[in-house]
């Protein structure tokens, strides 16, 4: 890690790791570190981001995927696996990051990361005022809505194969969850 400490960090320190496939993260400046996801993981995150990108193209707003980071403050940077930002938040948008919080978090579950996504990271959004975080969870086949309400997530909306995902912060939006989540792992 090249000497430098794992708490404490800043958005600058971050910077100053090297291009390679391990995604870093900070949260309270404390560093997260993990190896590239599965191919299913990236999958997901693949038809998710082509049917939001879909959905700006033809009523506004911008989608990323990962890595794009997500600057909360100088000690807090995550790359959520997919990012929106509405049309009137476009301000947000800044050459290297999106500053301030997203309309839309997503995080894909991956082993090595479920217990910081459904742990620190859903508080660190909640903090933060990300109006929605939605956490596909490829274990058990679903996905849990969390939306803001107040300054605190309400409990998730637990949605399965059957149901359709769509969104208050993205009118219009509609994705069935089994099109999301592609074929059933054997």
């Amino acid at each position: 890690m090249g000497g430098l400490p794992q708490t404490g960090l800043t958005y600058e320190d971050l910077r100053a790791f090297p291009e390679d496939s391990l995604r870093r993260e900070i949260i309270d400046g404390e560093l997260f570190v993990t190896p590239a996801p599965s191919l299913r993981h990236q999958d997901v995150v693949l038809r998710l981001g082509s049917r939001l990108l879909a959905y700006c193209e033809h009523r506004g707003g911008r989608v990323f995927v990962a890595p794009t980071d997500v600057y909360l403050s100088d000690v807090s940077v995550v790359e959520p696996d997919v990012v929106y930002v509405r049309p009137e938040n476009a301000g947000r948008l800044q050459r290297d990051f999106v500053r301030s919080a997203p309309d839309l978090v997503v995080e894909v579950s991956s082993p090595s990361t479920r217990r910081v996504d459904l742990g620190r990271k859903r508080e660190l959004y909640e903090r933060f005022g990300v109006p929605e975080y939605w956490f596909v969870d490829l274990d058990a086949d679903r996905v849990e809505v969390y939306g803001l309400q107040g300054d605190r997530f309400a409990p998730p909306t637990v949605l399965t194969r059957s149901d359709t995902l769509e969104s208050p912060d993205i009118p219009g939006f509609v994705l069935p969850v089994d099109d999301l989540l592609g074929p059933p792992e054997e």
